[in-house]
């Protein structure tokens, strides 16, 4: 095996169920210790600290997110999907804690790494390959992805998981779950054991990575005639549930596109929001999850890389169906067609406050400005990202809005949200209803 010279940690993951509950048993306990010293700090200085802000001291949160990232897996995971899709709703201080998971992991040392191939491929799999890079070239909450070259000149890319992880999800979920009710910071009132389940039923998903190839050959059909995308190829000799064996495909990461010229950078853009419209009004089956390590840029070609599709979701084309009349409603600027669309998808219900559901419906007119712009639409100078974070905080913060919606519409907010901060990232400038076009018209 060969070695990189990226620097960044092996540390080993936790595999067993006891060694993970442990992790978490410690971290509660030092968030504790660490909330004992400040509290008498503070009542020896004559002040009267509150419960929640000895919760969420600096220290504190770095302690949380420093451990669920040494753990991996789920207890990452949760994390990362709660940043996405919670969004600017979550308190200020979770949103700390879970934005600091969407970086990269830690990885796993190479003794382990073995080990886990070792299970896998059988004793003796380096004979297969030439070069074997044991440092991966990306680490993230369920695996990690090495560089590798067999003898016969295939370039690969083999992403591998971390140990433990498909046994411990449920656990993890709970146990994580169970320390954000802990914080306070989440009302008793909301009712999250359907996302949570949701949560479970996607991780358990996505740690299986012999449907996750399943899902990359289903994409690479569909988008086979569009010369502006390219896939990696499966080879599935290679590939078990905890191992995903693929073709390397070259690229920069996506925001390095950034730096390209204006029209470049519009280009690009236009063929992700374009994707996105394929995924939901005609394919009825998306890449749910908007990571921008998931894209991928090719200097060379211009070509954008897709990769990751472990969150792959399928969905019923009522949903499709709702979401087009969402569409129409925000396109026409119709308050009352957009509080009925969205009421349709889920939104709110006849339980939700008046003007809980005016907030909603307010938010969605402010994000629908993007897409009735008359002409190219300037992602770099617009205020409504700040418009839709107040009113997206102040509706998270009241104690009365308990509304869950569906989690179909979870997934769906969650990746039109990330492509717009993309968008934004890239300061692209899109024609986007011309894009809706085809979408919209008779």
């Amino acid at each position: 095996m060969s070695t990189s010279q990226k620097k960044s940690r092996p540390v080993a993951v936790p595999s067993s169920r006891l060694a993970r509950l442990a992790r978490l048993g410690g971290m509660a306990s030092g968030v504790m210790g660490g909330m004992a010293v400040d509290g008498a700090r503070q009542f020896a200085q004559g002040r009267r600290p509150e419960l929640r802000d000895l919760l969420l001291t600096p220290s504190n949160v770095t302690r949380v997110a420093d451990q669920l990232a040494r753990m991996r897996g789920a207890a990452m995971k949760v994390g990362q999907l709660m940043s996405m899709d919670a969004g600017d709703m979550l308190p200020p201080e979770l949103a700390d804690i879970m934005a600091r998971l969407r970086a990269d992991a830690d990885h796993m040392p190479p003794a382990q790494l073995k080990t886990v191939l070792n299970e896998n491929w059988g004793k003796g799999w380096l004979r297969q390959f030439e070069t074997f890079d044991v440092h991966p070239i990306a680490a993230a909450s369920i695996g990690q992805v090495h560089r590798a070259k067999t003898k016969d000149q295939r370039d690969l890319a083999i992403k591998v998981q971390y140990p433990g992880v498909r046994k411990s999800i449920d656990s993890d979920v709970d146990n994580v779950a169970a320390l954000i009710r802990m914080s306070g910071l989440l009302t008793r009132k909301i009712d999250v054991a359907p996302l949570l389940a949701e949560a479970k039923r996607q991780l358990h998903e996505e740690a299986d990575y012999e449907q996750e190839g399943r899902y990359l050959e289903a994409f690479r059909e569909l988008l086979s005639a569009d010369g502006d995308l390219v896939l990696p190829e499966l080879h599935q000799e290679l590939t078990t549930p905890n191992v995903l064996a693929m073709s390397y495909v070259d690229g920069v990461p996506i925001e390095q596109v950034a730096d390209a010229p204006q029209a470049e950078r519009d280009r690009v853009m236009a063929i992700l929001i374009n994707l996105l419209l394929r995924e939901l009004f005609e394919f009825h089956f998306m890449q749910t999850d908007p990571n921008f390590a998931n894209y991928r840029y090719d200097p060379a070609s211009g070509r954008v890389v897709l990769l990751d599709f472990g969150a792959a979701r399928r969905f019923p084309s009522d949903v499709a169906n709702s979401y087009h009349t969402l569409l129409l409603a925000g396109l026409s600027g119709s308050r009352a067609d957009i509080h009925a669309a969205a009421r349709a998808i889920g939104f709110f219900d006849d339980d939700t406050a008046p003007h809980h559901r005016d907030t909603i419906v307010e938010m969605i007119d402010i994000a629908f400005s993007a897409l009735r712009h008359d002409g190219p639409f300037d992602f770099a100078n617009t205020d409504i990202a700040d418009q839709l974070h107040e009113a997206g905080q102040a509706l998270g913060m009241d104690q009365e809005f308990v509304h869950v919606p569906p989690v179909d519409a979870f997934y769906m907010q969650r990746k039109f949200a990330g492509l717009y901060l993309l968008a934004h990232r890239l300061r692209a400038r899109v024609n986007v209803r011309e894009l809706l076009e085809p979408y919209v018209s008779d």
